[in-house]
């Protein structure tokens, strides 16, 4: 496996050969499918390209809680709204594990955050779009969260002992929020007027291609790719995920009675899965340079919270201080 990686990617992959004894007994143990360990020796590299992978991840948990919130106060019924407030406090809890996993590697937490709201750090792309009618809350669950799963199930075998376990819990709480909802766009769809159906489906057209553009652009063109499946910090390639996240989606998209905004889409007996129209690679990378339609939005949201969080940090602290201090006076 690892020979064969060594020659691809846009960055080549360093040969056991060429590796000091620390980095061929680090690489040896990965192949061996052993995790890593916080207090296990690991190339400064490993290190950086982890803290990269899981601060943006906890990064997207918790921006990603910011097109849900939109719709909080206007969600149909009681049941409707206690579902996505669980789902909000589920996100922001997945945030809290992962920003926590990125800390046995080192890194600060205020550090990264202080990228994020610079426009240094990333998030997923998919949280830069609006969410403009209910029907958005019910796509965002079944193909963001969907895709998402999709991703975070293989991360669960990620070489990185804190990430991988911190992914099995959030991927049990992602499934529950793919199939709710799944859930609000049947119910429209069964029993909704023509024009909440309409609804689910101009929300399927908004959001399929965004969802696709999840998984990053083709390996070949991601210059950190070959490393990472080398050190399997990811077990599977962007398009490989890609494919599998639509195999699994459209037979969900036929039963509802909807169909994708992709004229391309068909059944390939050839190949055993679906092919599928060109992705506007264009489209994301302005949406990551900061010029997609909520961008600044969300980020403005963001430092406003930290802002307005403050008196509660700073009474923590002392809060804890006054209590150390009688502790140490007793």
């Amino acid at each position: 496996m690892y020979a064969q990686l060594v020659e691809t990617g846009v960055k080549r992959v360093k040969d056991l050969a060429e590796m000091t004894p620390e980095e061929r007994a680090f690489q040896e143990r990965i192949d061996a499918e052993i995790k890593i360990e916080p207090k296990n020796w690991m190339p400064d590299a490993y290190r950086q390209t982890l803290i990269r992978q899981i601060s943006q991840h906890a990064h997207s948990e918790i921006v990603g809680m910011l097109p849900e919130g939109n719709w909080l106060t206007r969600a149909p019924t009681l049941k409707r709204k206690l579902q996505l407030m669980a789902k909000i406090q589920d996100e922001a809890g997945h945030g809290m594990y992962l920003y926590s996993a990125m800390e046995t590697l080192g890194a600060d937490r205020d550090t990264e955050i202080a990228k994020l709201h610079s426009g240094r750090a990333k998030y997923s792309s998919i949280f830069n779009y609006p969410t403009l009618n209910w029907a958005d809350m019910g796509a965002v669950g079944w193909l963001v969260d969907g895709a998402a799963i999709v991703n975070q199930v293989v991360l669960q075998r990620t070489s990185y002992g804190p990430y991988a376990r911190a992914m099995i819990r959030i991927c049990k709480e992602e499934s529950f929020h793919q199939r709710q909802g799944y859930e609000i766009l049947l119910t429209m769809m069964r029993h909704g007027t023509q024009a909440q159906q309409d609804m689910v489906q101009d929300a399927i057209n908004r959001l399929w291609w965004p969802a696709l553009m999840m998984f990053g652009p083709s390996d070949a063109d991601s210059p950190n790719s070959a490393q990472s499946l080398a050190w399997k910090i990811k077990r599977m390639g962007n398009d490989e995920l890609r494919q599998r996240f639509i195999d699994q989606t459209v037979p969900q998209l036929e039963f509802l009675g909807c169909t994708a905004p992709d004229p391309d889409l068909k059944w390939s007996a050839a190949r055993g899965h679906y092919d599928f129209g060109q992705i506007d690679w264009q489209e994301f990378y302005e949406v990551l340079k900061g010029n997609g339609p909520c961008n600044r939005e969300r980020i403005t949201t963001r430092r406003k919270a930290l802002e307005d969080g403050q008196w509660v940090r700073e009474a923590a602290v002392a809060h804890a201080a006054k209590r150390q201090q009688k502790q140490s006076t007793a």
